[in-house]
């Protein structure tokens, strides 16, 4: 039986205060509470697609913005994402996927490499999506592959509809991260470096 592969993290400061329990080896139970609606929405659509368990709570600075809440709970739930993966070996490490939703098309690509970068491109017109920028949709998934130390690709091949498009992304990088967190007991480290 592998060792199970969760991971709490609290992350207080002065703008926000959160707790975040996630496990990679999961059912695709979420339980976000964010304070800002759409975040939960795309936070339970990743947990969903990626068959992790993720419990998320938030409180944050909303009478300012949104801004602190949705960076510091994609920051929090990328370390919790770290430090659950452990030293990254006997994994797959690559995972890559297109989800569709209705006339949207978005393809995620991930690599577990312990090198934090994103290229996010949602082309969201809108300014919010509820009460999200749309900005920070971008922002969100450029904060967990910093945390969570992974190189992400997001592209919005196609749509018309803002909602549709910023959901499909947030499917296809969870069906790409539950391409790469998945156990290969023939990999080792996956690196020709020895170390991830």
């Amino acid at each position: 039986m592998s060792a199970p592969r969760t991971a709490t993290v609290a992350r207080k400061t002065r703008e926000t205060d959160i707790h975040c329990t996630l496990s990679l080896d999961g059912a695709g139970q979420a339980q976000v509470s964010t304070g800002i609606g759409f975040l939960d929405h795309m936070l339970g659509a990743l947990t969903k697609h990626a068959r992790f368990d993720l419990q998320l709570t938030c409180t944050g600075d909303l009478h300012i913005d949104d801004h602190h809440t949705a960076e510091d709970c994609a920051l929090a739930l990328g370390a919790a994402f770290d430090q659950a993966l452990g030293a990254r070996a006997g994994i797959a490490r690559f995972g890559h996927a297109y989800a569709p939703l209705d006339e949207a098309l978005a393809r995620a690509v991930v690599d577990l490499s312990a090198r934090p970068h994103a290229e996010i491109h949602l082309d969201l017109r809108r300014e919010l999506l509820g009460t999200l920028a749309c900005e920070n949709l971008t922002h969100v998934l450029q904060s967990f592959a910093t945390a969570a130390r992974l190189t992400l690709h997001v592209d919005v091949l196609r749509g018309m509809n803002d909602h549709h498009k910023a959901e499909a992304a947030f499917k296809a990088c969870a069906l790409a991260l539950r391409q790469a967190v998945a156990r290969d007991a023939t990999a080792g480290v996956p690196s020709t470096k020895g170390v991830l």
